[in-house]
C-alpha cells in the first residue's frame, strides 16, 4: 500500500498572507503606510507604487471586494502582528470566570474565606460570578441575601467592581464582578512574601565564636559535669560509689 505524501515543511502557524506578486486579484484597495486611503487601483499600479516607496504590498483582507492591501515592510508588519497576538494572549485569562457561592446564613468566618479567594482571583485578572441561593422558606426574606451580597461586594471594592447591580433571578441572587485595572487595584494583602533571613545573634554569625571558631573569653563558662557523670550520659550513676576489688 502506498503511504500518503508528508510535506517536507510544516504548515505555518499564523494566517497565510499574500504579498507582492503572489496576490491574485486584478484590482486592490490600497492603504498607505500611514493608514491613509489611496483608493482602488490595478494590481500592477499598486506593485509599482510599492516599489517606488521601497516597501511591500501586503494583502490584509483577501475576502473583501476588492481585496485590501497595505503598503508596509513585511517584516515590520509581521512583528507588529506578533506583538498584538502576544498582548491578547497575555490578557486572555481575564476572560476566565470563577464562581463564588454564598448563602443567606453563611458564617462570618466562611464569608471571610470566600472574600479572600475572591481577592486572589481578581488579582489574577479573573472575573467572579457571585451566586447566592435561597432554600425553602429563605425566599421569604430575600433582603438578608442582598445584605450578604452587598457586604461581599464592599469588601472586594479595592480589587474589583460589579458589572451590574445584584439581581434576583429565580431562587438566587447573581452578580458579575470584574477586576480593576492593575494601576488602580490594591495589592493583594493575602499574598505571601519571603521573610528575610535573621541577622545578628539570631543567625548565629555575629558572635566571635561563630566567626573565629574560638570561644569568647567574656562569655560565661558552660556548666561542667559533676563527678557522678560518666561517658554514657547518666547524671546519677548508681554504680559510681561501688568499689571494685
Amino acid at each position: 500500500m502506498s503511504r500518503p505524501f508528508s510535506p517536507r515543511s510544516p504548515s505555518p502557524s499564523g494566517p497565510f498572507l499574500r504579498i507582492n506578486g503572489k496576490i491574485r486579484a486584478r484590482e486592490v484597495r490600497v492603504i498607505g503606510a500611514d493608514s491613509a486611503q489611496l483608493g482602488i487601483m490595478s494590481l500592477g499600479d499598486a506593485l509599482n507604487l510599492a516599489r517606488a516607496k521601497a516597501v511591500d504590498l501586503v494583502e490584509i483582507a483577501p475576502n473583501a471586494t476588492p481585496p485590501v492591501c497595505r503598503l508596509v515592510e513585511f517584516g515590520k508588519f509581521r512583528y507588529e502582528q506578533a506583538k498584538r497576538e502576544k498582548e491578547s494572549r497575555k490578557h486572555q485569562h481575564a476572560n476566565r470566570v470563577k464562581e463564588v457561592q454564598l448563602s443567606p446564613k453563611i458564617d462570618p468566618h466562611d464569608l471571610g474565606v470566600k472574600i479572600q479567594h475572591a481577592i486572589g482571583f481578581l488579582c489574577e485578572e479573573m472575573k467572579i460570578k457571585v451566586t447566592l441561593k435561597f432554600r425553602g422558606r429563605e425566599m421569604a426574606h430575600t433582603e438578608i441575601g442582598f445584605q450578604v451580597v452587598k457586604k461581599f461586594i464592599e469588601d472586594i471594592t479595592p480589587f474589583g467592581h460589579p458589572d451590574f447591580e445584584p439581581k434576583l433571578i429565580g431562587k438566587g441572587i447573581n452578580v458579575m464582578v470584574s477586576p480593576l485595572p492593575r494601576n488602580k487595584r490594591a495589592k493583594n494583602p493575602y499574598q505571601t512574601e519571603a521573610t528575610p533571613a535573621p541577622e545578628g545573634d539570631e543567625a548565629g554569625e555575629s558572635t566571635p565564636e561563630a566567626k573565629t571558631g574560638t570561644p569568647d573569653p567574656a562569655a560565661p563558662l558552660a556548666p561542667t559535669a559533676d563527678a557522678g557523670t560518666v561517658a554514657g550520659g547518666f547524671a546519677n550513676n548508681p554504680f559510681a560509689n561501688i568499689e571494685v576489688k
